[in-house]
Order: structure tokens, then sequence, then C-alpha cells
């Protein structure tokens, strides 16, 4: 019973593959920032890249072998990964990926909308908070 209650438990913290991590940055990142095909190409691979490394600092993190040299590596990826996005944009491309990069650093687009049938507000969660809810769920800051 013990060894099914903490698969149950493992199971509802899916942690995002890969491929789930990078797709939901970039339809956020094509919102923000009209690209060309060649660019969402190269800033896709640019971005599952970034998503890979840090999969794998996590999961050194989870298993306790991780150290700051680890962690100083993978934020000097991410801005030269950053960096190289930015090379990649033209004009105001550039602002909006600047602006894309704060409101994530802020935690996200938050937004509240109405529901049609009542008065009440639904908060929208984004990032990796967002994936990791299920489907059909409240998000944790919602109204009930």
């Amino acid at each position: 019973m013990l060894l099914g209650t903490v698969f149950f438990a493992t199971a509802q913290q899916k942690i995002p593959t890969l491929s789930e991590l990078t797709n939901k940055n970039m339809e956020a990142l094509d919102k923000k920032v009209k690209m060309n095909p060649t660019q969402r190409n190269i800033i896709y691979n640019y971005t599952m890249d970034m998503y890979r490394e840090q999969l794998a600092l996590t999961k050194k993190q989870q298993t306790g072998g991780y150290n700051d040299d680890d962690i100083a590596k993978f934020y000097r990826m991410q801005n030269e990964t950053t960096k190289n996005i930015r090379n990649i944009l033209k004009g105001d491309q550039q602002t909006d990926y600047d602006n894309f990069l704060e409101e994530q650093l802020r935690g996200g687009n938050k937004k509240k909308k109405k529901k049609h049938s009542k008065d009440e507000e639904e908060e929208v969660v984004t990032g990796i908070s967002g994936l990791k809810l299920p489907a059909n769920a409240t998000p944790p800051n919602a109204n009930p």
C-alpha cells in the first residue's frame, strides 16, 4: 500500500518533458515576438538546448550530485542563449523579446478572465507551474 501511495504521488507531480517545455516556451514567445520560420527554427534549437541543460541540472539537484559550479555553468549558458536569440532577432523583435523575458521573470503571463455565466474570475497559470497542473485543475491562486 505504501508503494502505491508513493507511485500515485510521483505520477501527480510529473516533470515536464524536454519537448513540452520547449514547445510551451516557443508558443508563448511566438505570441509576443513575430518571427519568420528561420528565426523560429534557430530559436527553437537554442531553447531546446537550454532546457536540456536545465533538466539535467534538475536531475542532479534531486539526487544531490550538484555543486555551485553546475549552477553557475547553467546560468552562463542561459545568458549565452539569451544573447544568441537577441542576435537572431531584429529591431522591434529584440524589444518584444526583452519584454517577454521580463514577463517570464515576473512569473509568466497571468491573466484574469471572466467566466461566461458567473462573475467569478479564473486565473490562467502559465510557465512551468501551468505544465504541472492536470487538465481541468483549478490554479492554486484562483478563487473557488
